[in-house]
């Protein structure tokens, strides 16, 4: 935790040093086709890892290229652009943010404004416009997959974040840990081969890649709250009150309990989403985003029962229980609330 309340005051919130550590573990390349040089594992491996990384709150953007970027190029990728882009995913020369969020805060197909044109200056195939909101990892990405209107059709577009009328501005957010960023498109060139899948048929691969998404982060959410579940028994075993450990008391016991209960309901849910994922189930839409709306309730509930066992301590900058509280209030709302991960299942069990 010393390290992650460094990276806080850090203007990228990482360093080159942890990052070259996670890459020579081979965390980038996990998910990667082992075609393309990467360990060719799947969901349920990638939540493995993901857990823990939520449980330490590693800062940097491994999630966001890992889980969300590597997905994009699995689900929605060529030949072409997976042989291109996974070997530098791989050595970790390529980090990758999805740019999503636009001005109406939806993760719907409703919430996408931004448009491509046909054509360009300099015998461009289309002309990017629009502005993206809370991008996760956004201002140390090289690469983003960006999803916009071709002629009113979903299209997905890797846009390197080089290209010219591509600004990126750092946004203050509530997860101090995690950094966001305002992407600003202003008739942005693109080749044609800049297309990921195909022109008109991006929503469907974004909400695969979503559902990928999700669990990755339900599984990051599970490791916060086993970690928070850990901070608050050792707390209740020492802090004394009237001359005994607080953990004696049945109030103390009853929440450490029903954080147990929490924890473990949501790994359940979590470790089904990604199976059924991996093994292309029908239900694994509906799975992944009941695990997310799950989790982001229960995560939001230990967390906020980890400070009430620590009384007013837990909610200042010397306990770790505030980081945690505010990494789940974060995490709530990507890749859409509770609520709206409640009402894709119903809407399609209704279907």
């Amino acid at each position: 935790m010393d390290r992650v309340r460094e990276m806080i005051e850090d203007s990228r919130g990482y360093t080159d040093d942890l990052w070259s550590k996670a890459v020579e573990m081979g965390w980038t390349g996990l998910a990667c086709d082992a075609d393309y040089g990467g360990a060719g594992l799947g969901v349920v491996e990638l939540a493995v890892l993901m857990e823990e990384t939520g449980r330490a709150l590693m800062p940097g953007p491994l999630f966001s290229t890992a889980a969300v970027g590597v997905s994009a190029l699995s689900v929605a990728g060529s030949d072409e652009q997976q042989a291109r882009l996974a070997p530098k995913i791989i050595d970790g020369t390529l980090r990758i943010a999805l740019a999503q969020l636009e001005g109406a805060a939806s993760w719907g197909p409703e919430g996408i404004e931004a448009t491509a044109t046909l054509g360009g200056t300099g015998g461009a195939a289309y002309t990017l416009t629009g502005a993206k909101r809370f991008v996760a990892d956004g201002a140390s990405a090289d690469l983003l997959v960006v999803p916009v209107l071709v002629d009113g059709a979903h299209t997905l577009f890797l846009v390197e974040t080089n290209t010219p009328g591509v600004t990126i501005e750092a946004t203050a957010y509530t997860d101090l840990t995690r950094r966001m960023a305002t992407v600003r498109l202003e008739n942005v060139a693109l080749r044609a081969d800049a297309v990921l899948g195909s022109v008109g048929g991006g929503w469907p691969l974004l909400e695969r890649i979503l559902d990928r998404a999700k669990v990755a982060l339900s599984a990051e959410m599970c490791g916060g709250m086993a970690r928070t579940l850990d901070i608050s028994v050792e707390y209740a075993k020492t802090r004394e009150q009237f001359g005994s450990p607080i953990g004696k008391f049945q109030a103390i016991q009853h929440k450490c309990a029903d954080m147990m209960v929490l924890l473990e309901s949501s790994r359940s849910a979590t470790y089904y989403a990604a199976w059924a994922i991996d093994n292309d189930e029908p239900d694994a839409h509906r799975a992944a985003c009941l695990a997310k709306a799950y989790c982001s309730d229960a995560y939001s509930r230990v967390t906020a029962e980890s400070i009430q066992i620590h009384g007013g301590f837990g909610f200042t900058w010397e306990s770790d229980c505030h980081l945690y509280y505010k990494r789940a209030k974060a995490s709530a709302f990507a890749f859409g609330d509770p609520a709206f991960n409640r009402e894709e299942a119903v809407r399609e069990v209704l279907d």
